[in-house]
């Protein structure tokens, strides 16, 4: 056992090889376009569209990447659609298309002060100690305990350190608001931290939705401190700073709410015909709601002193004195598994007792640094390096840990394979869940199926790299996966989560249901990310889209690396009703380990009976949006209707081992004399491995020609895309030559 200062050392020396990482390397990469000097006395001064509202903080440091160019900077002002930058060096007028490189790198210097002062105190070094080093022997009175809250609540009293171990669905939210909301009956102070925002307002949400059941509700005890609170706290926004201080200080509220609306209309004044003026005036905003924010500052700062139950994140919580200079007599630490070692130590040091809950089994924390000491307290949770998984690895829990084990959450048969292979048959599923996902079950796609593999194989060669990010798609999976999404949506379903581990794809899927849903009112909550998005929530029907396939000689690390069953445990236990996995199962039994956790999911549908493939595409199909539309490939009069009906272009994909018949070469040749002819040559000339037809930037053509193409069996299926977007990422991905 080390010295909890040599501990701190090894941390601060981690977190600072993060830092220089970051520094060096950047993070977080942000396209931005439409870049125009504002003025350049000393500093350059930039106003940049961007293709996402950003929420990077003003003052935060940045920097530019032009081409070969790249500079560092300041965040002058982030709202909507558009940023302003200050940045060191000049590019001239105008900039075209640049990337902005953002990374809270100022949030892990600020931890490391907090670490320094944790050393150089006794009490403080006390409770990180047993936090690492947790008794083997627990105080907690077992014959007393009713229920999962009342042991939590008898173990938190009783033991300085109580971890909580809460797989998806077990109610771990639910225990830990009842726990928060008993402690507070007893007049204890209780500081409630996550890693990001959401979840720490659900925790709020359900914690002060419990408190005003029990009609001991006092305006001021509850509240949520710091972070753009979203619709999880629309029922409960007495709990915010916001309604606080505008019930105590409407002038101030009115003054801050009159500054951010002139901001964001000068925003968009600035997008879409800009002004230098408007640009000054915009600058000048901002300073006056920096004199507006100290004095909510100061409002804030009493609001937190009188609470009793205070919510914040890790980040804020480790930059702002008003919490880490306070002392808490119970400390809840919620997503455990996604902070770093330190911020759980941080966390620990603020209170008499500590609740460390998470779920080592999904998602770990995030760092891109590759050294060794990063790799060992910044990549690994706090579950592993205080040895709790170690009794777990021996068949055995640790006294300290409370495993909570019983979901209610997804269907059993979607939870099956998760409990046998993932928790290893510690977690059982509640009676209610065999009866109350039924009417999910029963929706389309799949009427009746809870959990489907969509088997992709030997439906050809889609899976490339992104030739700027380096991150995979898939055409052909991810427009399988909209039309299973808009099946599921047709037929009822409220929420539907699209998952994948590649960021290209997810932004493909975001882009093309932003597009085709364009002209129309969506009633359903459809969200489309990697999984980290995901992790905390849960959905009506997920769909796991892996992406990997040929002409890919391996699958991915993402999807069996070190953290793959992670990755895969969060894709599927999101789910209540309909777990649908987009997958080449030819692909993944041929170049994944059998001991992998994705090999085993594919293995086991295939066994359980779980498989649909390119065969059946014609039952599950049922409601054809007019944008993207399935047919035989052997059926080719829609698409010579549309190469004759070509105005400016049609670009046609000949990979490979396939031959244009002459049936199609005479139609190319009777189309307009004004329209311009590409013909794309195979993957060795820097043209694409699958047969599309693109005509005039618009319409997408995947599966034809289909003679010839390789990696394609029958049934010879074809879609037909209307999407300006996709025609255009595609084009993106040739070479400069076309």
């Amino acid at each position: 056992m080390l010295k909890i200062k040599t501990y701190i050392i090894e941390w601060q020396q981690a977190l600072q090889n993060e830092i220089n990482y970051l520094k060096k390397f950047g993070g977080s990469r942000y396209s931005v376009s439409n870049g125009r000097l504002l003025s350049n006395d000393g500093r350059y001064s930039y106003y940049f569209d961007t293709t996402i509202p950003l929420k990077i903080p003003v003052g935060s440091a940045i920097k530019l990447e032009w081409g070969t160019l790249k500079t560092s900077g300041k965040v002058l002002s982030s709202e909507g659609r558009g940023v302003i930058l200050s940045l060191e060096q000049s590019f001239g007028d105008l900039i075209q298309e640049a990337f902005l490189l953002h990374d809270p790198w100022e949030l892990l210097e600020q931890l490391i002060e907090r670490l320094d002062e944790i050393k150089k105190t006794k009490q403080k070094r006390a409770r990180v100690k047993r936090l690492m080093n947790p008794s083997m022997e627990t105080k907690h009175p077992v014959e007393k305990i009713k229920s999962n809250v009342h042991e939590l609540v008898l173990r938190s009293k009783y033991n300085p350190v109580t971890f909580v171990w809460g797989p998806p669905g077990t109610g771990k939210t639910y225990t830990l608001a009842r726990t928060a909301a008993n402690k507070y009956f007893q007049q204890k102070k209780v500081l409630i931290l996550s890693h990001s925002n959401q979840a720490v307002d659900v925790a709020l949400s359900e914690v002060t939705h419990f408190i005003k059941k029990k009609n001991r509700f006092r305006e001021g005890d509850v509240l949520r401190y710091g972070g753009n609170t979203g619709d999880v706290l629309s029922a409960h926004s007495d709990i915010t700073t916001g309604q606080l201080i505008e019930k105590q200080d409407p002038l101030l509220a009115k003054d801050r709410e009159r500054l951010v609306v002139e901001r964001r209309n000068l925003k968009q004044d600035l997008a879409s015909s800009f002004s230098k003026r408007d640009s000054d005036q915009l600058l000048e905003i901002e300073t006056q709601i920096a004199r507006v924010l100290e004095k909510v500052r100061k409002k804030e700062v009493q609001l937190v002193k009188e609470a009793w139950i205070v919510g914040t994140t890790l980040a804020k919580a480790a930059s702002d004195s008003a919490i880490y200079e306070r002392e808490y007599d119970v400390v809840i630490l919620d997503e455990a598994s996604m902070a770093y070692v330190p911020q759980a130590a941080f966390a620990a040091s603020l209170g008499k007792r500590v609740i460390i809950c998470g779920d080592f089994k999904q998602l770990p924390s995030i760092a891109s640094s590759r050294d060794p000491l990063v790799a060992k307290w910044l990549k690994e949770d706090i579950f592993h390096r205080a040895g709790v998984v170690d009794w777990l690895n021996e068949g055995k829990l640790h006294p300290q840990l409370f495993l909570l084990k019983e979901q209610r959450r997804m269907h059993p048969e979607i939870s099956a394979f998760t409990n046998e292979y993932i928790y290893q048959s510690l977690v059982d599923d509640h009676d209610s869940v065999y009866k109350s996902r039924n009417q999910l079950v029963d929706q389309a796609p799949f009427k009746g199926r809870a959990a489907l593999l969509l088997d992709t194989s030997f439906t050809g060669y889609h899976c490339l790299s992104d030739k700027v990010t380096n991150s995979r798609f898939n055409l052909w999976q991810l427009l399988l996966s909209f039309q299973l999404i808009h099946e599921a949506y047709i037929d009822g379903a409220k929420s539907i989560g699209y998952v994948t581990p590649y960021r290209a794809q997810a932004a493909l899927m975001e882009m093309l249901l932003e597009e085709v849903y364009a002209n129309e009112r969506v009633e359903a909550d459809i969200i489309a990310a990697t999984v980290h998005r995901f992790q905390g929530s849960e959905r009506d029907v997920m769909i796991f889209d892996t992406v990997d396939g040929e002409p890919q000689e391996r699958a991915g690390m993402l999807l069996t690396g070190k953290d793959s069953e992670r990755l895969i445990n969060v894709a599927i236990t999101r789910t209540k009703g309909k777990f649908l996995h987009v997958s080449n199962r030819n692909f993944i039994q041929r170049h994944v380990f059998q001991g992998k956790t994705l090999r085993q999911l594919v293995d086991y549908q295939v066994r359980k009976d779980h498989r649909i493939t390119t065969k059946q595409i014609g039952s599950w199909i049922l409601n054809q949006h007019p944008k993207l539309r399935w047919m035989h490939a052997l059926k080719l009069d829609a698409v010579f209707r549309d190469i004759s009906a070509a105005k400016s272009s049609i670009f046609i994909s000949v990979p490979e081992g396939l031959v244009l018949s002459e049936e199609w070469k005479e139609q190319l040749k009777i189309r307009g004399t004004h329209v311009k002819l590409t013909v794309l040559p195979g993957e060795a000339n820097e043209g694409f491995p699958f047969p599309f037809v693109m005509i005039d930037e618009k319409v997408l053509w995947l599966g034809l020609p289909h003679e010839g193409a390789r990696g394609v069996q029958p049934p010879y299926v074809a879609a037909r895309l209307n999407s300006g977007k996709v025609c255009e990422y595609l084009l993106r991905q040739l070479s400069s030559s076309y």
